[in-house]
């Protein structure tokens, strides 16, 4: 049976505590799903393989199969901590004082989170396994985001607006596949006030 005990190493006659069985298997955990996001950014989903995922993060195979047994389960655990890490940051921007806009909607379906998880939407479509796994994400991914928003905006947006606010910013990071900086930040300039404008409250 493992136990959770930490043993202790001696450097320079110092003798330091080395990781916990839990602490190398959370690290563990987080290089294969750093790897897995790295590997549907660079690959898309279809070139994305379990062997590749292994190997990025410097993890054996039977290690990782004991983690995640398939692929689907693999990525969808990693866009899932995915998004978790970026509401954390949009929560903590939030206590820090900064007043949210309903840019803090496009800014969530932006960077490697959205291009990891529109791989999976669009491998789902035809991949009925990748499809059942990616449901329950979905819905997960949906409720962070709307509670996050409830937290970041209070009574300024009504649960509708929310809503709302969510499909249009995931709309247009879809849209963003096909614009430049420059013609991205022009929409945005002028899109973003009447969008805003339309949801909250003063």
């Amino acid at each position: 049976m493992a136990t959770n005990t930490a043993t202790t190493v001696e450097t320079d006659g110092v003798r330091a505590p080395t990781r916990t069985q839990a602490e190398r298997t959370a690290q563990m955990r987080a290089r294969l799903l750093d790897a897995a996001i790295s590997c549907l950014i660079d690959k898309g989903y279809s070139g994305t393989s379990t062997q590749e995922i292994s190997r990025r993060a410097g993890v054996s195979r039977g290690a990782q199969l004991h983690h995640f047994p398939t692929k689907e389960s693999l990525v969808v655990a990693a866009v899932e901590h995915l998004v978790e890490q970026r509401l954390a940051e949009l929560l903590e921007a939030h206590a820090a004082g900064q007043r949210a806009s309903v840019e803090v909607f496009l800014d969530a379906f932006s960077g490697p989170l959205f291009y990891a998880a529109l791989e999976l939407w669009i491998a789902a479509r035809t991949d009925p396994a990748l499809h059942a796994a990616v449901l329950p994400l979905e819905a997960r991914v949906n409720e962070a985001i709307n509670t996050g928003g409830a937290v970041i905006f209070g009574d300024r947006m009504t649960p509708e607006a929310i809503e709302i606010s969510v499909e249009l910013a995931r709309g247009l990071a879809v849209s963003a596949l096909f614009r430049n900086d420059k013609s991205d930040q022009e929409l945005r300039t002028r899109l973003v006030p009447i969008w805003e404008a339309m949801v909250t409250t003063k």
